[in-house]
């Protein structure tokens, strides 16, 4: 059963959620990417493995960590370990196995690329932002980089003021002549829109647009040109999808609002 009461940030968890698939190790921050691996832990990827940068492994998350060094995310891992140990895990490539990342950003362009260290001059900055942490040893890394971003033409840029993490560089074969690793940007999920990377091309195309979006309107707010004709409407949540996501991962609303 299908219900219209939900919010952007309800869907676009429940989205990539529904990228996550039994067997995959997800790495992933604090906010809606952990919301969204909680989600599909709890849904449709039981035997996902979920990981921190802080070294917790496998955690059970009875309930949502507010910080990846919130002690919550130790309870009943695998492994409580250290920083390293989850860099080990980032580019553990068992056969079979999926390594995902869920990260964001402030900026993004068409190849995937992305900015969160700086608007503006490097040295003389409009805006200073954190900066990496751990964002580009995973999209570095990990074989399937899903991105969450506000749909806004200030954030998806035709040029990067600062690449802090890479995506498919400057097309087919740039990350293989920068000495990457195979893997990269597989989605984009945004407040109205999800996006994937043509597998010939590695451009950003629009896959699917959110029920009361139309892909004209997504265009515009877009600061370069993709292909919308392979868009398809994305599925509203399921009463359960909801259920879960509400009751199950984020019953405070701490996330979802």
């Amino acid at each position: 059963m299908r219900i219209s009461s939900y919010n952007a940030k309800e869907l676009m968890a429940i989205a990539a959620a529904r990228e996550i698939k039994n067997g995959d190790i997800v790495f992933c921050g604090t906010g809606i990417s952990l919301l969204a691996a909680m989600a599909a832990k709890n849904i449709s990827a039981p035997e996902s493995v979920i990981f921190f940068e802080t070294g917790a492994i496998d955690s059970i998350l009875e309930e949502v960590p507010l910080a990846v060094g919130d002690s919550r995310v130790m309870y009943g891992t695998s492994v409580n370990g250290s920083l390293a140990d989850a860099f080990a895990t980032m580019q553990n490539r068992i056969t079979g196995t999926n390594v995902v990342g869920i990260i964001g950003a402030a900026q993004i362009d068409k190849y995937g690329n992305l900015n969160s260290t700086a608007i503006g001059d490097y040295f003389k900055p409009d805006i200073r932002f954190s900066g990496s942490g751990g964002a580009c040893d995973v999209a570095s890394f990990v074989g399937k980089i899903i991105t969450f971003m506000q749909l806004e033409k200030r954030k998806f840029v035709p040029k990067l003021d600062y690449i802090t993490s890479p995506g498919w560089m400057d097309g087919p074969d740039g990350r293989k002549k920068a000495g990457l690793p195979d893997g990269g940007p597989f989605c984009v999920i945004t407040n109205m829109a999800t996006m994937g990377f043509d597998e010939i091309s590695k451009e950003m195309y629009l896959t699917g647009y959110f029920p009361g979006a139309s892909p004209e309107e997504i265009l515009n707010n877009i600061g370069f040109n993709i292909d919308i004709s392979r868009a398809t409407e994305v599925n509203p949540p399921t009463e359960f999808e909801l259920k879960i996501l509400r009751e199950k991962c984020d019953p405070q609303r701490l996330i979802i609002g």
